[in-house]
């Protein structure tokens, strides 16, 4: 049987506990699969508040689908969905005891492949109603991985002219249609015809193996490389569907023009040495060509933020950096949160004082073409990980130049003080600031200077990093420095572990404080002289007297 290769990740999607262990069944057989479950019931690898708007999100990205309910609720929620047949991901139902499984929409994306590996999973036959793929042992319309159709609508003129009694001939090699039960002559009028070449044969239903590469030997800034290789491409009779990849230089590495020209042909983008100088080379080869296997892609490095630490409040995207990394790196405590991972990614966990030595290895690994991430929590720009990545890059670059080289990108994510302020309201509704509390990497003299400044400034103050065994006084001086400028009746919000199992919130007063009211992973945010409390909300008006 066919096994699913593809390296999309897939979402199995729970309404409740009692289909959790059919989901963790299911995803043991399909490596890029994460558990999708609804925030009220269930604690599963990624959360949700709605179920139709979220299947709906996940089919708008493509995302194939094995909803663990029933086909009707999947059915309503898509309905306003459905449009182009041919770009539909998979899309399944199955009973929450996984006793059926049913392929819904994605017949031209492999849906009865994917059908068939959960079936065996769970030790049941999926419910498979394609008319020609019950006939044939094989969907001719979804040609596996390496090869793509060239016309839809004429592949399904074509099952349907097999259906009707007309035989067929095989033009090229196809392995996987071997086994089919296809109605074959040797002087068939109708044939399937394997080739690279652009054709278009009432006649014939064409496939095209992805069997070409592009070599790119030059590239300028306002290059329109899809262009050419598309004319290139059509000077040799070639179908642009048969490209496999495009490979150039790696000093091109970081050109934008390639970029651009691998997304518009939806191709992989590798780098290597070779020793043709052509503008623009085309190899053919007798087969499909394995992308992978040709020198290296350009490394990325993501630095991203989890969010205060429940799934839910994690961005779209820090999860699809998440699901798309080789390699993860953090803090392991950050690192676990990140979490669970699969078997083919590399989790590299250090201590939390470790953060130069860390961005380095992130550095490293991404100049190998790797996809690396680095995990912080809360958001990555505020005291954490992307400073300490930006930083190895500057003093690295001299020696390491091909870091320069590396896709760097950073992704936001909810902070804590901005997690805290949700839970109680809009402390932060004007003007504040951020202080780390901490004089590990700063002189105390600083940090006693900036509370003074913010406070006669009369800023909301967001004190990360208050207190811990090794700084037990700083945080009973630093409030000493506030009472100057603030009445003892001033809102002050204490957040521990906001968004994780064991979140506590507390609003008190300014005469209230006291350090026995805080560890380290509390946030302190102290209003300002307008902030005011209402009922259980903490709010800071946006006027100001």
């Amino acid at each position: 049987m066919a096994r699913v290769t593809t390296s999309m990740p897939m979402a199995i999607v729970i309404l409740g506990a009692g289909a959790l262990d059919t989901a963790r069944r299911i995803q043991a057989r399909l490596a890029h699969s994460r558990v999708h479950g609804l925030a009220s019931r269930v604690n599963a690898d990624i959360a949700y508040d709605d179920f139709a708007a979220h299947v709906r999100a996940l089919y708008a990205s493509g995302t194939p689908i094995i909803a663990l309910c029933s086909a009707g609720i999947v059915i309503r929620a898509l309905a306003m969905s459905l449009a182009d047949k041919g770009a539909e991901p998979p899309v399944l139902a199955v009973a929450q005891d996984g006793s059926a499984v049913v392929p819904l929409l994605g017949g031209m994306s492999g849906v009865n492949v994917l059908a068939r590996e959960i079936g065996d999973a769970l030790g049941i036959a999926p419910a498979i109603t394609t008319s020609g793929e019950l006939r044939f042992g094989q969907c001719l319309l979804a040609p596996p991985e390496g090869y793509a159709l060239a016309d839809i609508e004429r592949g399904k003129r074509f099952v349907s002219d097999l259906l009707a009694g007309e035989t067929t001939r095989i033009e090229g090699h196809a392995p996987w249609l071997d086994d089919a039960d296809l109605p074959r002559a040797r002087d068939a009028r109708l044939a399937v015809r394997i080739t690279p070449l652009a054709t278009r044969d009432e006649d014939s239903l064409v496939i095209h193996p992805r069997c070409v590469l592009a070599w790119i030997g030059h590239v300028s800034p306002d290059d329109d490389v899809a262009e050419r290789v598309h004319a290139a491409m059509r000077a040799q009779g070639l179908s642009p569907l048969a490209l496999a990849a495009l490979t150039a230089p790696v000093r091109y590495m970081t050109s934008r023009s390639l970029e651009d020209a691998a997304h518009a042909l939806n191709v992989p983008l590798r780098f290597h040495d070779a020793g043709d100088t052509q503008d623009i080379a085309l190899h053919v080869g007798d087969a499909p060509i394995d992308a992978q296997s040709i020198g290296r892609a350009r490394g990325t490095l993501t630095v991203i933020g989890l969010g205060p630490g429940s799934a839910e409040s994690m961005t779209p995207a820090a999860r699809a950096a998440l699901i798309a990394a080789q390699d993860v790196l953090g803090y392991e405590t950050y690192v676990r949160m990140a979490g669970p991972f699969r078997d083919d990614q590399r989790v590299h966990m250090t201590d939390n004082r470790e953060e130069l030595q860390r961005a380095r290895h992130a550095f490293e690994l991404a100049s190998e073409g790797r996809r690396v991430v680095v995990v912080s929590s809360g958001d990555p720009g505020v005291f954490a990980m992307a400073a300490a990545v930006l930083e190895a890059l500057d003093e690295g670059h001299a020696v390491h130049p091909e870091w320069s080289a590396v896709k760097l990108s950073i992704v936001p994510g909810v902070s804590a003080s901005l997690a805290t302020a949700a839970r109680a309201g809009a402390p932060l509704g004007h003007d504040f600031c951020a202080l780390s509390l901490s004089d590990n990497l700063k002189p105390w003299s600083v940090i006693e200077k900036r509370i003074a400044l913010a406070g006669e400034a009369d800023l909301v103050m967001a004190f990360y990093n208050p207190l811990s065994k090794a700084r037990p006084w700083q945080f009973d001086r630093a409030i000493e420095i506030v009472k100057r400028h603030r009445g003892a009746h001033t809102p002050v919000v204490l957040g521990r572990d906001i968004g994780r199992p064991a979140e506590a919130l507390r609003i008190v007063t300014l005469g209230e404080l006291k350090s026995e009211l805080v560890d380290m992973r509390t946030m302190v945010i102290i209003g300002s002289s307008t902030t005011r409390i209402v009922g259980d909300w903490v709010y800071t008006p946006r006027w100001y007297e």
